[in-house]
């Protein structure tokens, strides 16, 4: 019986002694193992076994890749204040945990103030519309500085992102404005070339309609002069001279315009002269004028005729022209 009891203290022991001798790993992670406060070594993922009493875990780091965001409010060159967001990926390096453990006491902190000095010293070069277009040449600037700082420290930095640009309210008020005039300006110029383009067609529609008219009213006057030479050669077949019966046909037409003018109604034409003695009157001034301009055809053609025989007699009496001569060659012109 006593010797029950004194093995039950010595399994305590050994039950204590057992579990706190063994310890576990997580996956991507690693154990920083000290050994009277000394480092001893960094245990990976799996099972492993350490002194009780003389060995402890003093910490465990996280090797999987992980992201900070940093917020850095700076000025850019035209002097606009601007939010960026920037997103830092880093992973601890497996071969340099001793460094990541024991040479920084917060890397977080330390990322973040090198990130505000980098961007920092890059916006304020660089115009807004450039912090836009050119993020990515801020983002390569952060991760080339913070992989020549971070990595004596234990750290890799994978990579650097540049995931929001904030600038003040009333300078995206301002850059939207900017933005809908200048779709309005395009606009309007599509506008006046689609009106332009419609303003010429129609024009082309237009002449193409006159030239179809003045077509129509010629054709339709070539007719009516057909019509009238068949008319006179009617009347000069009955004994009517032509300039008669041209008069004659003028009076015919005066009287069928009246006509017509009387058949139509809400007609705003008004005919002058239109008295009962205005086709007499109208005849006996057409066949004067016929008669006159007979006369002063006659006349002229006269005068014409006695123009053209004195010339030729002036001619007549000029004397010949002298022949040229060439002095290098005896060739008469």
């Amino acid at each position: 019986m006593s010797g029950i009891l004194i093995s039950i203290p010595f399994l305590i022991f050994a039950f204590f002694f057992l579990t706190s001798s063994v310890f576990t790993v997580k996956q991507q992670t690693a154990a920083i193992v000290e050994r009277f406060g000394k480092f001893l070594s960094g245990r990976s993922s799996g099972l492993h076994f350490k002194i009780p009493l003389v060995d402890r875990i003093s910490g465990r780091i996280n090797l999987k890749v992980q992201q900070l965001d940093v917020m850095v409010e700076t000025k850019t060159k035209d002097d606009v204040f601007v939010r960026l967001k920037i997103s830092v990926q880093f992973q601890v390096i497996k071969e340099k945990v001793y460094d990541a453990f024991y040479k920084l006491e917060n890397p977080h902190d330390q990322i973040t103030s090198y990130v505000f000095d980098v961007v920092r010293a890059e916006v304020p070069k660089m115009k807004l519309d450039d912090v836009f277009e050119r993020k990515d040449d801020v983002a390569i600037a952060v991760k080339q500085e913070l992989n020549e700082a971070m990595i004596n420290y234990g750290y890799d930095i994978i990579k650097t992102l540049v995931t929001d640009i904030d600038p003040d309210v009333q300078v995206k008020a301002a850059m939207n404005r900017i933005n809908a005039a200048e779709r309005e300006k395009v606009a309007a110029e599509y506008e006046g070339e689609a009106e332009r383009i419609k303003i010429v067609a129609k024009a082309r529609a237009e002449a193409e309609s006159k030239r179809l008219q003045g077509q129509g009213i010629a054709d339709q006057r070539r007719e009516i002069a057909r019509g009238l030479e068949e008319s006179v050669d009617v009347l000069n077949n009955v004994g009517i001279n032509s300039q008669e019966a041209s008069a004659l046909i003028v009076v015919t037409q005066h009287y069928d315009t009246l006509q017509s003018i009387g058949e139509a109604t809400n007609t705003n034409l008004i005919l002058l002269p239109n008295s009962p003695q205005a086709g007499s009157n109208m005849l006996n001034d057409m066949i004067a004028s016929f008669v006159a301009s007979n006369q002063i055809g006659e006349e002229m053609k006269k005068t014409n005729a006695a123009n053209g025989l004195g010339k030729k007699k002036k001619e007549s009496k000029l004397p010949p022209p002298k022949p040229s001569y060439d002095d290098d060659a005896d060739v008469v012109f």
